[in-house]
């Protein structure tokens, strides 16, 4: 027998179908081995040496698949034909061959198939090989990287600037693009022109052109600067006679876009789906390990992580009798197109994302949702990289004034052949749409009769801030990242606040602005495109065997650990300094004054410095704490005005009579009413929701924060008030310990007592009293703790898996998990907190009590450490 070894457990179904009697297809899962998120989990002083971790989820997997090696002569390693899949096989036989005797005398082969169908299958069991070394060596030196400069740039950052999540080698860059970005467009100039159109026409329907040339002289765009010159322009168009003087035609041609990679897929799919990175890869995914059709499952399209535009011969065959069939032979070419990859460092190891057979036409399939749009884009694609170009016929005429000092132009652009324009037309970032439509047919030397002149004004706009599309297209010419790695880099920048969406654009938080400048500053040749791209380099090399995986980890490592060991003698004040400084221009704006954009609005003769607290940074007074003014750092509000920088009256509460305020604090803005007689007295206030930003308060928006929480009316069964307010999990009503979410801040003030009743009665039948939520069901009940009544269950908790036992809950230690835990093991855990007499239940006899004393001092140790593996996670990200 022969087992053979996949990633996923759909792809095993689908292989173990198309392999039949003799072989049994078993899943890893993905990569069953990590490095521990702590210190030390890489050596360099023992020449990089990297200590593995077993997943516990594939303990029991690896289990199951050593178990049906024992009564098999072979062993086919068939995960995915890329770096990671190389990996993954590598790491798959490592643990195997831990296993005493087992992998004795067996054969070990390694396959690879770039679809998922029987053909692709078949042909790749025909022809195996050895596991390739150089990818997994390339493997192992961009995992070490990740993991030296994550768990040596996150610790620093944490002491030197508190509130700062994590750093990594790529992450790091990649926020450094769209944070320039931001600079860029702050530093933008916005400038006045004009243009001036005329509806004119020359024995001939009307069409529009353009003033080009004035006074014998071409325009340049900012030549009409103001409306006077605008104006005077249009004067001179009205009070000249013009004629055709030239008539240009030209053919010209459009060829197809080639197919798709990872990247220019996650690119169309964001303009043209509205896809972000991950669900476009997470789409693609059930797509390449099938679906079922007819029965049967069969992936529908080729590898989805590639960065090659080749297609086999069969399949362009195929799409050329495709093309033939449905639109005829004036759409097929001469020859097969052969494309070639322009991005940086591209690897061409695969072929380009295709549909595993074009005649499975995206009408045809039963797909739904996300694989339907994608799989249509996909197809669309590929057929038409290789259909005729589209051609088209672009006409330019100009217009004389009879002193030959005034030019008008009319362009135009028609196509006079579709050609793969048929099938697919490519989206386009940021770009105005340069075609021109028809224009009339005219002859030179005709008279041409002015109809109406329009001047216009322009302002000059900054450069677009990154959409997916355009960041992962910024990151593929830099050479910067992989196909592969570029949405979990997208991700990783939001799962650290260090970005927000507005409108799918980036935005940089003052989170990630504050980081980017103190790595720009402290680590500024590690942030540099050129150096991560020039690193990128160094690992294809590792890949194709010409540099030593080592050596590259070594040449780093020098010079890297000197720059972070140089920042331990550094103080906070000393960074916070250089910060000032280095993001002045953005923290202290020039007033117009002539003023310090420093001095304190609050005391007069104060300075305004960053301040760093354990949430995060926030700038206050050099006089505190005699001056206690604080406001957030920069703290841009929803359209791009500056929030109020110190605090504001906004009117006088009509019930009160009392004054209402905005006020800037260190954990960010809120809205008070009067002010505190006394520290005992202290007035009432409300935080500001994220949905209103300081810039959009007013008196009737603060009287109405201020207002929370809200009584909406009685409960018509236990007769108890209904109220509506803001909590820290967001907007709620609430009655008799029940709490029900509303879907947004706003309707707080809107739900009436119906639709209030109607989200209590949901929530209690979800079984959710007395909480935000219902009760969560146990993922295994134990048993009874002793001498009580109260019983024992191992819970999924948002940090991992626990013991419950009253009130008193016990996080399982990493060696537990919740398959493996015992009764008589949750009990010691559930002592080691301090037994039942936390949650004031009926405890153990004083005797027992004293006998689990050893393991009360015992477990509290392995409890940090769980709790240090989820904290450390971030570090290494790439």
């Amino acid at each position: 027998m022969t087992v053979v070894i996949v990633e996923s457990p759909a792809k095993a179904k689908t292989i173990n179908k198309y392999l039949g009697k003799g072989f049994t297809v078993l899943a890893s899962y993905g990569h069953i081995r990590d490095l521990p998120s702590k210190d030390g989990s890489v050596k360099p002083d023992d020449d990089f040496a990297m200590t593995w971790e077993l997943d516990p989820k594939s303990q029991k997997r690896m289990n199951d698949i050593a178990e049906a090696i024992k009564s098999s002569d072979r062993v086919i390693l068939a995960t995915d034909p890329d770096r990671e899949g190389e990996a993954i096989s590598w790491h798959v036989l490592e643990v195997l061959n831990k296993k005493r005797g087992l992998m004795k005398d067996k054969q070990v082969q390694r396959v690879t198939f770039n679809a998922i169908t029987q053909s692709a299958v078949q042909t790749a069991m025909a022809a195996p090989r050895d596991i390739d070394m150089e990818l997994v060596d390339a493997y192992l030196a961009r995992r070490a990287l990740d993991y030296l400069v994550g768990f040596t740039l996150s610790p620093v950052l944490w002491r030197k600037l508190p509130g700062a999540r994590s750093a990594g080698r790529v992450q790091s860059v990649a926020l450094k693009i769209v944070v320039d970005r931001e600079i860029e467009i702050e530093k933008f100039k916005t400038e006045e022109y004009w243009t001036v159109d005329a509806e004119v026409s020359a024995d001939s329907p009307p069409f529009s052109a353009r003033l080009t040339q004035l006074g014998g002289k071409k325009l340049a765009k900012f030549d009409l600067s103001n409306a006077v010159l605008a104006h005077a322009a249009r004067d001179a168009i009205q009070h000249a006679s013009f004629t055709v003087s030239e008539v240009d035609q030209k053919p010209g041609k459009r060829t197809p876009p080639p197919p798709f990679t990872t990247s220019t897929l996650q690119q169309e799919a964001a303009r043209k789906l509205g896809f972000s990175a991950t669900r476009t890869m997470q789409t693609a995914q059930k797509l390449y390990e099938g679906v079922d059709i007819g029965g049967e499952t069969t992936g529908l399209i080729t590898y989805m992580r590639t960065d090659g535009v080749y297609v086999e011969p069969a399949a362009i065959g195929e799409m050329r009798k495709l093309i033939g069939e449905r639109f005829g032979g004036a759409y097929v070419p001469e020859t097969p197109r052969l494309y070639k990859v322009k991005a940086k460092n591209a690897q061409e190891a695969h072929e380009a994302i295709r549909p595993t057979s074009f005649y499975r036409r995206p009408e045809t399939l039963r797909l739904e949702g996300d694989q339907a749009r994608l799989y249509e884009l996909i197809w669309k694609r590929t057929m038409a990289s290789q259909m005729e170009a589209a051609r088209v016929e672009k006409t330019a005429i100009d217009m004389t004034s009879a002193d030959q000092q005034i030019v008008l132009r009319a362009t135009g652009q028609v196509v006079t052949f579709d050609g793969y324009m048929a099938v697919y037309e490519e989206g386009r970032d940021d770009d105005a749409d340069e075609d021109g439509g028809r224009l009339p047919m005219v002859k030179v030397g005709a008279k041409t009769d002015i109809h109406k002149v329009s001047p216009d004004q322009h302002f000059t706009e900054p450069p677009p801030r990154y959409s997916e599309a355009t960041l992962v297209k910024k990151l593929e010419e830099l050479g910067i990242g992989r196909p592969s790695t570029y949405a979990s880099i997208l991700g990783v920048l939001r799962d650290r606040a260090y970005v927000r969406m507005d409108k799918n654009r980036f935005i940089p938080e003052d989170k990630g602005r504050l980081v980017t400048a103190f790595l720009d500053q402290f680590f500024h040749r590690y942030v540099q495109y050129d150096f991560t791209a020039d690193l990128e380099e160094k690992l294809d090399l590792v890949s194709d065997g010409k540099l030593d995986w080592k050596q590259l980890l070594r040449d780093f490592w020098v010079d890297f650990h000197a720059a972070a060991e140089g920042m331990t003698e550094l103080r906070v004040s000393q960074v916070l300094d250089t910060l000032n400084e280095a993001l002045g221009p953005l923290i202290f704006p020039d007033k117009g004054d002539g003023t310090n954009p420093r001095a304190c609005p609050a005391c007069g003769n104060g300075l305004l410095s960053l301040k760093t607290s354990r949430f995060g940074a926030f700038v206050g007074c050099s006089n505190y704490p005699e001056c206690s003014f604080t406001r957030p750092v920069g703290a841009p509000s929803a359209d791009g005005e500056a929030a109020p920088s110190g605090d504001q009256e906004l009117g006088v509460d009509p019930d009160s009579g009392q004054t209402v305020s905005l006020k800037i604090g260190r954990f960010g803005p809120y809205v008070q009413l009067g002010e505190a007689a006394s520290k005992e007295d202290k007035p009432k206030r409300s935080s500001l929701p994220k949905a209103w930003p300081p810039a959009t308060i007013d008196l009737n928006r603060a009287l109405k924060l201020l207002s929370l929480p809200r009584t909406i009316g009685i409960h018509p069964e236990d007769q108890k008030p209904i109220v509506a307010g803001l909590g820290r999990f967001g907007p709620f009503v609430e009655t008799g310990g029940t709490y029900a979410n509303l879907s947004n801040f706003d309707e707080i003030f809107e739900v009436g007592i119906n639709r209030a009743v109607d989200l209590i009665a949901q929530k209690r039948a979800g079984g959710g009293k007395g909480g935000r939520g219902a009760a969560a069901a146990p993922l295994k009940e134990l048993g009874v703790f002793p001498d009580s009544e109260e019983k024992i269950a191992v819970m999924n908790g948002r940090y991992g898996p626990y013991v419950k036992c009253g009130k008193v809950n016990a996080t399982l230690p990493k060696e537990m998990t919740p398959e493996t835990v015992t009764l008589e093991q949750a009990v010691e855990l559930i002592n080691a907190k301090g037994g039942l007499k936390a949650s004031g239940a009926k405890k153990a006899p004083a005797k027992k009590a004293a006998a689990k004393k050893p393991a009360a001092k015992k477990a509290p140790a392995k409890k940090p450490a769980a709790k240090k593996t989820s904290a450390e996670k971030t570090p290494a990200e790439t």
